[in-house]
């Protein structure tokens, strides 16, 4: 499964060169699609920076702009049921991804650097396989197969959430979201896991808690390769 999506990926990232980009959403998976832009993303805003404030303004103005504008003419076509799926999750990444550059230039940030840079989820083709970064955080993506799901919409809290979360993995610690119930603790720990394609159980335990679901938990770590103690 890992190498079938590390291969499919790699030729996702390499097709995106070749074809129009509302063309490409629709050849590839949408999990390939949603990490694959992200590497084009980085590598286009990190050349974006070195012409300076003048250049990151330029590429959001003429490239993001006329990119989320094509996805939402896109969009509004025939589609299939899978490709509309995906073609919605790129709008919510890439509307993100424009807020960001956004903000780069209104705060006239051009070091590779700078925080405001460095504290983003950045995807980097590097050997072998695909990096994730996120200030110190390297993580290798996990080529967990997903499928083809929705996003989370991302603020300025869930980037404060994936940050430290992914601080945390860093230094094998894990992370625990405080808050009152409702407020996305869990969706947006689900939406990393997405991010960075590893697998994500969630588990409730409530009082209605048996031997039963807790037999099933075991049996689906035992399944999905994980081990435990």
């Amino acid at each position: 499964m890992k190498q079938t999506i590390m291969h499919e990926y790699k030729e996702s990232v390499k097709d995106y060169a070749h074809q129009p980009r509302k063309e490409w959403v629709q050849t590839h998976a949408g999990q390939l699609v949603l990490n694959g832009s992200q590497v084009h993303w980085t590598l286009e805003v990190e050349a974006a920076m070195k012409g300076g404030v003048k250049g990151i303004r330029e590429y959001w103005e003429r490239v993001l702009e006329h990119q989320l504008k094509e996805l939402v003419f896109l969009v509004r076509q025939k589609l299939s049921p899978q490709v509309k799926m995906a073609v919605n999750a790129l709008i919510v990444i890439d509307v993100h991804a424009k807020d960001v550059v956004e903000n780069l230039w209104r705060t006239e940030v051009s070091d590779l650097n700078a925080f405001e840079w460095i504290s983003q989820l950045r995807y980097y083709q590097e050997g072998d396989g695909i990096n994730v970064k996120c200030v110190q955080t390297v993580f290798p993506y996990g080529c967990e197969y997903l499928g083809n799901t929705m996003r989370l919409v991302i603020t300025p809290l869930t980037d404060k959430c994936y940050m430290t979360l992914m601080g945390a993995l860093k230094l094998n610690l894990g992370g625990a979201p405080q808050g009152p119930a409702g407020t996305g603790k869990t969706e947006s720990t689900k939406d990393l896991a997405k991010a960075v394609a590893i697998l994500c159980v969630v588990f409730n335990c409530s009082d209605q808690m048996d031997y039963v679901m807790v037999g099933k938990f075991f049996k689906g770590l035992a399944a999905s390769g994980g081990t435990f103690s």
